[in-house]
Order: C-alpha cells, then structure tokens, then sequence
C-alpha cells in the first residue's frame, strides 16, 4: 500500500460517524439497496443495517457487500430485533412516514445518535416499526407525488445529517473512534485487497498493519501466505 492510499484511508476512518445509520426494512431492489450504501459511505456512514426475510437475506446481504466494501451491513430477522438493537446504542429512531404526526426531516438534530428507518419500496414503514420509533418525518413535496425512490429519501436526508455534523465539527477528527480491530481490518482489506483474499481463503488471521501502511506480521505468517493451496 503506498502513502497516499494509507493516508486516504486513514482519513476516511477518522471521519467515520459511528454513531449515525440507516436501517432499511424490507428494501428488495437490489440496485436500492447498493444506492443507499454507497450514499452511506459518502457521508461517512460505516455500518447500516437491514430487515430482510430468512431465504432473502443471504442474496441481499451479496448484493450489498458488492456495492461497498467500506459499509457494513448488519442483518436482523425481524424490525423489532433490529431497533431495540439500536436502541440499546442510545439511538433516536426516525420514521420515514407520512402522517399527521411527522415533522419535517431538517427539524430533527442530526448531531445525536441517529438512525434512520427507511420502509419497503411498495409498502413503506410496517405499522410495527412506527410504533418502535420515537418520531416520524418527512420530505416535504408540492407536487403531485407523496413520495421519493427510497434511495433519493435516504440520500436527501443523510446529506441533511452530514450538513449538521459538519457545523458542528464531528468530521474533523484527527483519529478514528472507531474499534481498532475494525480499523486495522479496513486498513488491511482496503490496503492490500489480494493479501486479504489469500488470507480469508487460507483461514488466516489479519496481520497488524503499520503507522506508516506497511504489514506486520512473522515468519510463519508469510510463508502460510506462500505456500501452495492443498488439492
């Protein structure tokens, strides 16, 4: 990995938001769901999360670790299971809902921790997620649709919540608050994506990687890397 890449990819790490997501419930449209995650990633979002049944969730869970290897995508079985998941991480759960009680979506503070829920693209929000969230909001439009691709929803109100962190200094961090397990893991895969492969294909454990980008690791570590694949 040269400088230049260990640089960027430092910088994007300490510029990661932890503590901001989105949840997506039920999003069956393959080429949705890799929109969201990479608007994620551009905002600096580092996990998502998502709601999909049983026999979906493994071709999802492919479709989007396809479209950005940067995002994380975290699966639940049910709404219920994903929210008090997030709950327990102190986050205010927003609705994306149109309704008599949703206020619009630049009225809420961005700067707390915050999750987003983003409904199916036919049926929107389940009744069970609007009762597990704390507010409901919305876009406001004037013409004659109620409602936005469930990709350009996301995106307009992520932008609104970098807006917000941005005024208030959340992304000019000189480190990462992210574990540092999962620093090094990105710095790893990120920074040497043929070694990382050759790794997970051999079982091998991620080596440490460097303050200046270059891997650490023994002896034995680098001749298993080397050594033929048995047949």
């Amino acid at each position: 990995m040269n400088s230049q890449r260990h640089a960027r990819i430092r910088a994007m790490l300490a510029s990661r938001q932890h503590d901001l997501t989105v949840c997506m419930e039920q999003v069956h449209k393959p080429h949705n769901v890799s929109a969201v995650i990479r608007t994620a990633d551009a905002v600096g979002v580092h996990e998502i999360h998502a709601v999909w049944p049983g026999h979906r969730m493994r071709t999802m869970v492919s479709t989007a670790a396809g479209s950005n290897s940067w995002v994380q995508v975290k699966t639940h079985r049910s709404i219920t299971d994903a929210v008090e998941h997030l709950k327990d991480r102190q986050m205010q759960i927003l609705a994306t809902h149109l309704s008599d009680k949703a206020v619009d979506f630049r009225e809420i503070d961005y700067t707390l921790p915050t999750c987003i829920l983003m409904g199916q693209e036919k049926t929107g929000i389940s009744e069970t997620a609007l009762a597990l969230a704390d507010r409901q909001i919305i876009i406001p439009m004037v013409g004659m649709v109620q409602s936005l691709n469930v990709s350009v929803a996301s995106a307009l109100i992520l932008y609104e919540a970098q807006r917000q962190r941005q005024i208030a200094g959340m992304y000019q961090r000189k480190e990462s608050t992210l574990d540092v397990s999962e620093q090094q893991r990105l710095l790893f895969e990120g920074g040497y994506p043929v070694l990382a492969r050759v790794a997970r294909q051999k079982g091998l454990p991620a080596p440490v990687i460097g303050d200046n980008g270059e891997v650490i690791a023994n002896q034995q570590w680098w001749a298993a890397m080397q050594a033929s694949v048995a047949r």
